[in-house]
């Protein structure tokens, strides 16, 4: 009994004390509780972040503020690139070597070579099972040491949502040296695409943005060369775009008021653009002077296209809104001067009243406003001339400075002086509206695009026909540069047509092949010293 007693209170004991720890805890750990409790609240708003600039913490902290789980954060790692090649090693140092250390091995070191694994190959990475799936962002930087010179981003096959592109809206921007954006397959929805529209211009320097292999059914793709955008190189290949996108992206390049001011590559091979999206390209191309460089490699271009694009680039008439608007900008040029130079037309009550007739109060307001324009004329006639003074003392003096040199030798001024020839030319952007017109069956022509210098259409279907309308084009162009040469404005230097529905030899096509290979730039014609050795030694 006593036995079972003394268990018995031992058991209330410890029951007590676990009570009076507990109450302990709770009394010290109130306020702590109180506190992780708050913290917990789903409720409570957390406090803003602050980007840092190094993209990889930036993005991590804003996927998990957006509840995304650590397994299910893309991973930033660095782009992996080829091996490089290693240098051949030197013969003659391994022999020198093989030489001085010549010893036959030991029985032991050739099992221990033998036991040796080998190093596994550098051309590529081995990863855990489904890891290669697994959705991450590639990097390229400047330097590896220092995050915060990320340069280009890379994003390949797995969908951006609405979630992630604000992710993307938050991170991006404050990247100081992001120049490139790469996506492929991602699946891109139509508030997707304007969401990028949106916020890619906060990124000052992002130039060059390629999204290939991405098809949209809204093909809202002209967003992403409006009026704000800063982008020089767009790349939209096999996206599956039609006319209807292409239609868009001519209108996107320029309309008869606006145009695209940054743009010099566009590239849209691989889709589905026929003659109808080419021509509204090609309308695009009418008052942009920007864009150097096109491509609408592997489409279902044909003759109506080509000839579009051969127009455009020789010379057109103008339609009647363009001729309204070169109206206005032709008024607007002008009317200052025409306020300082013209007078108002007398009215018909002075041309009747005779000379003679004129009352002497009128006389004497001639006679007084003559007085006044005059002693203006002759104060305006002396301040030049003292100005005139001023910068002929200023220009003595600029003169006697530059004769004397450190070692004291004379030469004279007019050697100092920049000659005009080698000052550099101050090119302005002119409208294609204010350009000189040739007015030509009742129609005002003029000259057409001279700024694309690079254009390809290989892998269509473009006839005869159509390589008559792009030669005459080239024709046009060679002749135009030979009037006025204009280092701006040197008109198409490569042309791409193979792969199009014309024979080899075919006599235009020959002939377009014989006139563009005399424009490209690399190309270096043999000369006539070459053509006899080769004679001579045939």
């Amino acid at each position: 009994m006593s036995s079972s007693t003394s268990s018995s209170g031992s058991v209330v004991k410890k029951v007590k004390m676990g009570k009076r720890v507990e109450k302990m805890l709770k009394d010290k750990g109130g306020s702590t509780s109180g506190q992780d409790n708050g913290d917990d609240d789903p409720n409570k708003t957390p406090e803003p972040y602050i980007c840092t600039g190094i993209f990889e913490a930036d993005f991590t902290e804003f996927c998990r503020r957006n509840l995304l789980k650590d397994n299910e954060i893309p991973a930033v790692v660095i782009r992996p690139k080829p091996p490089c090649a290693q240098a051949p090693p030197d013969n003659k140092s391994k022999d020198s070597k093989d030489s001085n250390t010549s010893k036959d091995p030991t029985p032991d070191e050739g099992v221990d070579a033998a036991n040796q694994e080998e190093a596994p190959p550098k051309t590529y990475v081995t990863k855990d099972k489904y890891a290669y799936f697994r959705p991450v962002v590639q990097v390229e930087m400047e330097n590896e040491d220092k995050p915060t010179t990320v340069t280009e981003i890379y994003i390949r096959g797995w969908k951006i949502d609405s979630l992630m592109v604000g992710i993307f809206k938050q991170c991006w921007p404050i990247i100081e040296k992001l120049s490139v954006v790469n996506l492929w397959n991602v699946n891109l929805s139509e508030d997707v695409v304007k969401e990028f529209a949106s916020f890619l211009p906060q990124c000052q320097n992002l130039k060059t943005l390629v999204i290939d292999g991405t098809w949209c059914p809204e093909e809202p793709w002209s967003l992403l060369i409006g009026e704000d955008s800063l982008l020089t190189s767009l790349s939209l290949r096999n996206n599956g775009i039609t006319d209807k996108g292409a239609v868009m992206i001519g209108k996107a390049l320029s309309t008869v008021k606006s145009s695209n001011k940054n743009l010099v590559s566009l590239n849209l091979s691989g889709n589905k653009i026929t003659d109808v999206g080419a021509v509204a390209i090609a309308n695009g191309l009418r008052m942009n002077r920007v864009l150097l460089s096109l491509s609408l490699a592997n489409n279902n271009v044909s003759d109506e296209g080509a000839k579009k694009l051969g127009e455009v680039l020789s010379r057109f008439p103008l339609t009647h809104e363009e001729v309204v608007e070169r109206r206005k900008l032709l008024s607007e040029k002008g009317s200052p001067d025409q306020g300082l130079l013209k007078s108002p037309p007398p009215s018909r009550r002075d041309r009747d009243r005779p000379g003679s007739v004129r009352s002497s109060s009128h006389m004497d307001k001639t006679d007084k406003k003559r007085d006044k324009s005059s002693k203006k004329k002759d104060a305006k006639k002396d301040k030049d001339d003292t100005t005139k003074g001023k910068k002929e003392d200023k220009w003595k003096k600029a003169d006697t400075m530059s004769t004397k040199t450190s070692k004291g030798k004379k030469t004279s001024s007019k050697d100092k002086r920049v000659p005009e020839s080698d000052s550099p030319e101050i090119l302005e952007a002119i409208n294609p509206l204010l350009e000189q017109v040739e007015s030509m069956d009742n129609q005002l022509w003029i000259p057409g695009n001279r700024c694309l210098i690079n254009l390809n259409l290989s892998r269509n279907k473009i006839t005869d026909t159509g390589m008559k309308g792009l030669l005459l084009a080239v024709q046009y162009q060679i002749t135009l540069l030979n009037l006025a040469p204009s280092p701006a404005m040197k008109g198409i230097l490569r042309m791409s047509l193979t792969g199009n529905d014309v024979k080899k030899t075919d006599e235009t096509y020959v002939k377009l092949q014989e006139v563009l290979l005399a424009r490209d730039p690399y190309y270096k014609p043999p000369e006539k010293g070459e053509g006899d050795n080769q004679s001579l030694a045939g």
